[in-house]
């Protein structure tokens, strides 16, 4: 994929970028390294003051930075503006907290005196994705850079300027250079430079195939590696929910960043009783939804990202109808617009070996399933290769204890839309990935846990 600026709402190439040469990366590695041997002697004190000044600069300018975004990969402008300000919220919450999460922890054992010490890896590589191109960026770098590591970005390449404007927000903030740099580079380039000597760690946030590859070269160098990956959310709705309010959330948790994200949720599990209820109230909710330019405040559903990913839904779609799926509403490429469009689509009456039944559907269409009792729903729910998010709708106490132990997911929502809060840790387990963002246990993730004794 070129480096570029393409507008998804009308196809227009706005800018393109050359990647940087063999040497320059070369020299951005070199200067990482050295800046990391000065910064990690900096004080938290003085970390987190550069981290508050970057929460200022997201704060002040979020409009501008939410335009970047909406032009660059479609999103709504009003869902850049709130990106923009979540950002501000984790560089706050870190420069917070974070020296409460390093401070030493004693131990007694037969020492004098014995403590665990949390100490920087050094340069941490960062391959990171579109759909939400600061915050993914954020919540990995705000962590990160007050534990003392420092950062090298390679942002997916439909984002360059994306890119580029966080890497000036750090070095505006007050960071010295090399803490945070851009790399625009194609995907070729990041086997080598997760294998370099210098990178003492990764993370990635994308597809399998990407995290694979990435914890593939890392694990040939005995890396450090955090994976967050793909996800089929479920949705259960059980018999005693409050409909009204699962159906108002079951639609933006489907339509949010135009049903671009990990942790929407894709796949909505019904009790039996309540199941045509719910399925016509969503199928009403849907189809007021109003699809056009992401720019316009009235627009609720932008379009898709990149061609690639709308002809890859439609042929999702295409190929679960093609084994018995029943389309409710949308489920059709829009031949009218020059954008990369796709209607809020519901599919129901799902047969196994449809794609819908265990893909990832990473754009606005539903899948709708029906179980006769919370047995099945949990069973539904867990037949799927991702592990990623589960929100379940019950105000029973009894299945809510059931939901929350026995649902495998990294996180389970009960009576709430599933979403990342710097306050708790983020992350999947099965193909969804491994490892936790945010929290306590996020800083956790690119330290040396150091065991200290002394007699």
């Amino acid at each position: 994929m070129a480096i570029a600026t393409i507008n998804p709402a009308t196809g227009e190439t706005i800018k393109t970028f050359e990647p940087i040469t063999d040497a320059e990366i070369e020299t951005k590695l070199e200067l990482a390294i050295t800046t990391f041997g000065q910064y990690r002697q900096i004080s938290m004190t003085q970390r987190g003051e550069w981290l508050l000044a970057a929460a200022d600069i997201l704060e002040k300018n979020a409009e501008k930075f939410a335009k970047i975004m909406t032009l660059e990969m479609g999103k709504t402008l009003s869902g850049a503006i709130a990106e923009a300000k979540k950002c501000a919220l984790v560089c706050r919450y870190y420069a917070e907290n974070a020296a409460t999460f390093l401070a030493d922890v004693p131990a007694q054992t037969d020492a004098s005196k014995s403590f665990v010490r949390y100490q920087p890896l050094g340069p941490v590589l960062a391959v990171m994705p579109w759909n939400f191109p600061f915050w993914q960026v954020f919540r990995f770098a705000a962590p990160a850079l007050m534990a003392g590591n420092v950062g090298l970005l390679k942002h997916a390449s439909n984002v360059p300027q994306c890119a580029l404007a966080i890497e000036e927000i750090f070095k505006e903030a007050g960071f010295p250079e090399g803490a945070f740099q851009t790399l625009l580079i194609g995907s070729d380039k990041v086997a080598g430079i997760m294998a370099d000597d210098r990178v003492k760690a990764g993370t990635l946030t994308g597809s399998e195939p990407a995290g694979m590859a990435l914890a593939a070269i890392a694990g040939q160098s005995i890396k450090k590696t955090v994976l967050e990956l793909g996800g089929s959310d479920p949705f259960i709705v059980l018999e005693s929910a409050n409909l009204e309010q699962a159906v108002s959330t079951a639609v933006t948790a489907r339509m949010l960043n135009n049903g671009q994200s990990c942790i929407a949720a894709k796949r909505f599990i019904l009790a039996e009783t309540i199941a045509e209820e719910f399925q016509q109230r969503l199928l009403e909710k849907f189809e007021a939804l109003k699809v056009g330019d992401p720019m316009l405040p009235d627009t609720d559903i932008g379009p898709l990202a990149t061609p690639s990913i709308l002809q890859e839904l439609n042929a999702q779609v295409e190929a679960s109808v093609e084994k018995g799926a029943k389309v409710l509403t949308g489920g059709h490429l829009l031949s009218d617009s020059p954008g990369n469009f796709y209607p809020p689509t519901i599919l129901a009456e799902i047969p196994v070996d449809s794609p819908a039944y265990k893909e990832e559907f990473f754009g606005p269409v539903a899948l709708i399933f029906r179980v006769t009792n919370i047995d099945e729903a949990i069973e539904l729910a867990n037949n799927s290769p991702f592990g990623l998010g589960a929100s379940a709708w019950t105000t029973d106490t009894t299945q809510t204890d059931r939901l929350i132990s026995e649902l495998e997911a990294g996180a389970v929502f009960i009576n709430g839309l599933v979403k990342s809060d710097p306050r708790l840790p983020f992350g999947g387990i099965k193909r969804s990935g491994y490892g936790r963002e945010l929290s306590k246990e996020g800083i956790l993730e690119f330290v040396n846990i150091k065991t200290v004794w002394i007699k």
